[in-house]
């Protein structure tokens, strides 16, 4: 019996038995297309496991005449980056060199630095993989110089051509006849939420276990508890977070609920808390300040507790950020000011906040309603106004006192 894993044995060698990624990999495919003019530019895949990407860079590479170096980051380190730029320039690496390096997430900023001057001066063509969304895990120079390309989960219909092939390769390696009907393929398939490998895996331990047929029975009890990818660590469960978030923004208890129970369902209880913490401030904001609060005692309370109870405490964080008032003015606030500094304004702050001496600063607290006019922006930002009140009770009390103080006379306080 073979120790290689069956999903290893089966790995497509040209992209005609790539599953599924037609819009890649297939007739009109762009990196199938890129591969047959010649033109290999540094690339970064992002998607699911068990979506090919690393089945893709090894028929890049093959196709290309590439010389294929592979690194994991999770292991690598820069000296193995250094090794590979050394390989480079030797003989075998003459029609160009393709570095392979997966999980990149795991590549702190100074690693991914480190292989810029490589991938400008042509040294090495960098393909890197990552499950997570690679606008937030690679370094924006990095990303600048490459191509970004999604590998999608491979459906059911896709992956069954290659779960009759592993059914094949097994009868032909231990010279058997055991069958296993379409109708229990597509059950493995979509067991395996677009994981390819997964249900090649899933399917072999069952034919090991079977006699003639491969049985619904034996099936099910190999699949997953949970179906569909979920990596709690990455970027694959985003999506759910997302239909959270938009639910309670949306004042949809009923969704948020849902969602919440369908994450806890996967063992995610960070993510979830993290995420409501971001809701709490976000779209509830200034119009019921006591929700951050509320949100942080109930994720508190729920990673204190710990699953399966830890769901009480968030429930009740859902349902009060749900039915609660909303307002974003706060981050609106935020991302206008943000816009401003990024435009270059606001450079020189003004002489009177500056520290030590503090020269022409006023005590607002010396002075009735402990306010007093004075200027606080950049010269160059004086009567710029990037909080606007939003309609909701809270915010218009806050107006009504803001409105107030500085309506009022300005006098010290006797």
């Amino acid at each position: 019996m073979p120790n290689q894993p069956l999903a290893d044995r089966l790995r497509p060698t040209s992209f005609d038995e790539i599953a599924g990624q037609k819009h890649l990999c297939g007739t009109n495919g762009i990196l199938r297309k890129l591969t047959e003019t010649g033109r290999i530019p540094n690339m970064v895949f992002f998607g699911p496991p068990g979506t090919g990407k690393t089945t893709v860079a090894n028929i890049i590479a093959k196709r290309s005449g590439m010389q294929l170096y592979k690194l994991n980051a999770t292991t690598a380190s820069l000296s193995d980056v250094r090794d590979v730029i050394s390989g480079s320039q030797g003989m075998l690496a003459s029609a160009g060199t393709l570095l392979y390096l997966d999980e990149i997430q795991y590549f702190n900023k100074k690693q991914q630095q480190s292989l810029l001057e490589f991938m400008e001066n042509g040294q090495i063509t960098l393909i890197a993989s990552t499950t997570e969304n690679p606008y937030y895990c690679v370094y924006n120079a990095l990303l600048s110089r490459s191509s970004v390309f999604e590998f999608k989960n491979v459906t059911p219909e896709d992956c069954l051509p290659t779960l009759r092939r592993a059914v094949e390769a097994l009868n032909a390696e231990f010279g058997d006849h055991k069958t296993a009907d379409d109708a229990l393929l597509r059950v493995i398939a979509g067991a395996a939420g677009g994981d390819v490998r997964m249900a090649i895996g899933v399917l072999e331990n069952a034919y090991y276990l079977s006699d003639d047929q491969v049985k619904e029975e034996t099936v099910e009890a190999l699949l997953p508890a949970v179906t569909g990818h979920f990596d709690r660590n990455g970027d694959v469960h985003y999506d759910l977070l997302s239909c959270l978030q938009k639910s309670i923004r949306g004042s949809d208890a009923d969704a948020g609920v849902f969602y919440l129970a369908k994450l806890l369902a996967m063992g995610d209880l960070i993510s979830v808390c993290r995420r409501l913490l971001v809701i709490a401030s976000e779209d509830i904001g200034c119009a019921y300040p006591l929700a951050a609060a509320i949100t942080y005692a109930c994720t508190s309370a729920a990673k204190e507790v710990g699953l399966p109870e830890a769901a009480i405490p968030l429930a009740n964080a859902v349902c009060i950020l749900a039915t609660a008032p909303k307002s974003n003015t706060a981050n609106a606030a935020y991302e206008r000011a943000k816009a401003d500094l990024d435009a270059g304004l606001g450079i020189e702050i003004p002489e009177h906040l500056r520290s030590p001496q503090f020269k022409g600063y006023v005590y607002p607290h010396d002075y009735e309603n402990d306010y007093v006019q004075q200027q606080y922006l950049p010269k160059d930002l004086v009567g710029k106004h990037y909080y606007e009140f939003g309609a909701n009770k809270t915010e218009q009390a806050a107006k009504v006192y803001y409105d107030m103080i500085r309506s009022a006379p300005q006098r010290l306080k006797k």
